[in-house]
């Protein structure tokens, strides 16, 4: 067993010594943990499990004691921390032997597999709040002190093999023992025990459809031999590949990446409403457009629609994937986007079908209720795939599983036949109660999950103040502007605030967080056109669109305003504001599902005075278009405005020389020199003085009114303007 970094080809090791022995041995098992899930090869995203038996005072008695550490439930090996691990003592643990014989059943699906879960925290330690996970006894009962389990895609190749053990002996001889398909549990880990004692040469177990579990007496040991058995694997794998002919060669030619991007936007918001609405009541859906080369490989194959058709076959995958994809056998080179939508209509209702079948058939009188029946997955032959999760983060996860699946396919495949997890232990997996109380204990969503929602203007002022506030929802948030920079800031202000969320799957545009900055110039169809479009690559979708852009011209020193300026105040606040709408409502009806557009228009829509008839004159046609709109695009999008006073502070609407220029106007002192944030705070304290409220108003102000008017708190008010102005009662409706 090497520790050379140059002697590993398929993973890599990256064992610092000299850092690891700064580590305390909690440290150290983290640190095993992040480095064995820096690797998608070793292991997926949320998958896995380390452990670390040592011996720590007891909190009270202050008496050494053997105390099991191991990655609790939740959490992902690449980023996990102290917090992520459960630690529980090891005695409590082997005193739980006793009270699984004494139970009258006893066996992987027997009633005290899932009451011990319930006893694990009565074995905690420290008090320790981490709950543990349900393969605690598969590290707990092997007699070493050092535990990794693991899901790499080249030894679940193996496990789903029809011959798979005799591939394993023909690899590892005597070193892996394989064992049978039996759910994680504490049976398993008593087997596992008993493995241990009868092989005691033995330093790990190949488990059937279901991955690799390896033992050391020493951390950096375990961690070598975890590379080493998967490399090994791999090695055997990778000599035996079929080139050309993975996969039974290719039935199909991928079509060029423009056309790719260009049939992807047409049919993803529809299929995102047919995977969102139905049936009636299902929820809306994040997509993940997925690409590159190994994916178009696999659904441009003869045998992919094979393959797809016999489902994953690690729990891990199709707990994410379901228990098979969705593919759709569709020409990309004679056949038009009107029939690829057919075969996919078609492909859908048969998928509920299926779906409904299999849960009827195997389904228990105590299990829950059936989840939805629509497809996570989507493969389609010339373009690639397509996953779905409730958010970009999941879908992420779910492409990325499904990556994983291909490999094992790929892997089984060149060595041998793949097979699939039988469809009974599938469905138990799927819906065992222990997964359905982890799934009910979950937070309830945020107002705006699932949201997918556009700012245009979002690059500064109160279009990224809307953008944050959404955001703190649980919507998804596409900053739009005319300058991508400043659109990309405020992405990144969200990415940095909320992360990237998990999944490493993707490519290109569908690769983001949960937030993405994108150009667009209102001003240009083509460019808003372009926009939606990329939207759809990135999520799939779209739900809601806030349009804060606008432009206000300061007139020349004579009062007046340029032909040119007065024709680019009202491009921007009132065409611009009804060509985004336009180009949304293309989208939104193929969609089919509910919308909301909110426009900004202001407070001088309403109120004549001097000095600003382009803005006012702009601002009462963009109230007026409101309610066209409302009209115009009921009954499935919502349409209203939201009307500021003036919001003086954090506006791009009040640059330094407009702030000066209003200053003078209304006489109110100041110095030429004074900073630009004094300048301001007085011209907005002189705005707060003629309301009734008598406070400046904020960009937050605008932001809460723009977040009401988009969830379901207002849902049934459309063709309405919501003034935010302290109180102006010159703007009063008479």
């Amino acid at each position: 067993m090497s520790t050379d970094p140059s002697t590993f080809k398929y993973v890599h090791y990256g064992w610092d010594d000299a850092y690891a022995q700064q580590l305390d041995p909690v440290a150290r098992l983290i640190y095993r943990s992040n480095l064995l899930g820096s690797d998608g090869r070793i292991t997926n995203t949320g998958g896995g499990n380390t452990s670390a038996k040592l011996t720590q005072p007891d909190p009270l008695t202050g008496v050494p004691v053997e105390v099991l550490w191991v990655k609790g439930s939740g959490g992902d090996l690449r980023t996990a921390k102290r917090p992520n691990f459960s630690s529980l003592y090891m005695d409590k643990l082997r005193g739980l032997q006793r009270h699984y014989h004494h139970a009258p059943e006893r066996g992987p699906k027997s009633a005290i597999e899932d009451e011990i879960v319930g006893l694990y925290s009565h074995c905690t330690f420290n008090l320790n709040p981490r709950p543990s996970s349900i393969d605690t006894p598969l590290h707990a009962f092997v007699p070493y002190p050092h535990v990794d389990h693991t899901h790499p895609n080249a030894v679940i190749a193996l496990a789903a093999a029809k011959h798979g053990e005799r591939l394993t002996r023909e690899i590892y001889g005597d070193e892996v023992i394989w064992t049978a398909w039996q759910r994680p549990g504490f049976d398993l880990g008593l087997k596992l025990e008993q493995l241990c004692r009868e092989h005691p040469q033995a330093r790990g177990a190949l488990l059937g459809s279901h991955g690799l579990i390896n033992w050391a007496n020493d951390d950096q040991a375990c961690y070598a031999l975890s590379l080493d058995l998967i490399e090994r694997a791999a090695q055997y794998i990778e000599a035996r590949d079929k080139g050309d002919q993975t996969f039974g060669g290719q039935r199909y030619q991928a079509l060029d990446e423009e056309r790719r991007h260009a049939i992807f936007a047409a049919i993803l918001p529809w299929l995102r409403g047919q995977v969102s609405g139905k049936p009636l009541g299902s929820k809306r859906m994040v997509g993940t457009v997925q690409e590159d080369a190994p994916i178009l490989r696999f659904v441009n194959s003869r045998d992919a629609s094979r393959l797809a058709e016999l489902g994953t076959s690690c729990p891990d995958h199709f707990l994410r994937t379901k228990i098979k994809p969705l593919y759709v056998d569709w020409d990309p080179q004679t056949e038009d986007v009107d029939a690829l939508k057919q075969v996919l209509s078609a492909g859908l209702e048969q998928y509920r079908i299926d779906y409904a079948a299999y849960y009827a058939q195997h389904k228990h009188p105590d299990s829950p209720a059936m989840r939805d029946p629509n497809p996570t997955v989507i493969l389609i032959p010339g373009l690639g795939m397509i996953a779905w999760g409730k958010d970009k983060s999941e879908s992420r996860v779910t492409a990325e599983f499904y990556n994983c699946a291909i490999e094992v396919m790929r892997g089984a495949e060149a060595i041998d036949t793949y097979t699939a997890l039988p469809l009974q232990e599938a469905f138990d997996i799927e819906y065992w109660l222990l997964e359905e109380a982890k799934l009910q204990r979950m937070p309830p969503e945020k107002e705006l999950a699932r949201q997918i929602i556009a700012v245009v203007g979002g690059g500064s002022g109160i279009g990224r103040e809307v953008a944050l506030r959404l955001a703190k929802e649980g919507a998804h948030i596409v900053c739009v502007d005319r300058d991508a920079g400043a659109a990309d800031v405020s992405a990144r202000a969200i990415t940095n605030q909320y992360g990237l969320g998990i999944g490493v799957a993707g490519s290109g545009i569908s690769n983001c967080g949960p937030a993405l900055g994108l150009y667009a110039d209102i001003t240009q169809r083509e460019s808003i056109r372009t926009m939606c479009d990329q939207i759809a690559l990135a999520y799939g979708g779209l739900d809601a669109v806030v349009v804060t852009a606008g432009i206000f011209v300061t007139p020349d020193t004579g009062g007046h305003i340029p032909d040119d300026m007065w024709a680019l105040t009202f491009a921007i606040n009132v065409t611009g504001l009804y060509m985004v709408a336009d180009e949304a409502a293309t989208l939104w009806q193929a969609q089919g599902l509910p919308a909301t557009l909110v426009l900004t228009t202001s407070v001088n829509a309403v109120v004549a005075k001097k000095g600003s008839l382009a803005y006012d004159t702009s601002k009462a046609a963009a109230n007026h278009l409101v309610r066209e709109l409302a009209i115009e695009l009921a009954p499935l999008v919502r349409v209203n405005g939201v009307a500021p006073a003036t919001v003086v502070q954090g506006s791009a609407m009040f640059p330094r020389e407009r702030v000066i220029s209003s200053l003078s106007k209304y006489e109110i002192a100041y110095i030429e020199d004074e900073p630009t944030e004094v300048l301001t705070a007085k011209l907005a304290n002189f705005y707060a003085g003629r309301t009734l409220l008598k406070r400046p108003i904020t960009l937050a102000d605008q932001a809460e009114a723009v977040f009401l008017l988009l969830g379901d708190r207002l849902r049934q008010t459309t063709g309405q303007i919501l003034t935010v102005d302290g109180g102006l009662h010159e703007a009063f409706l008479r």
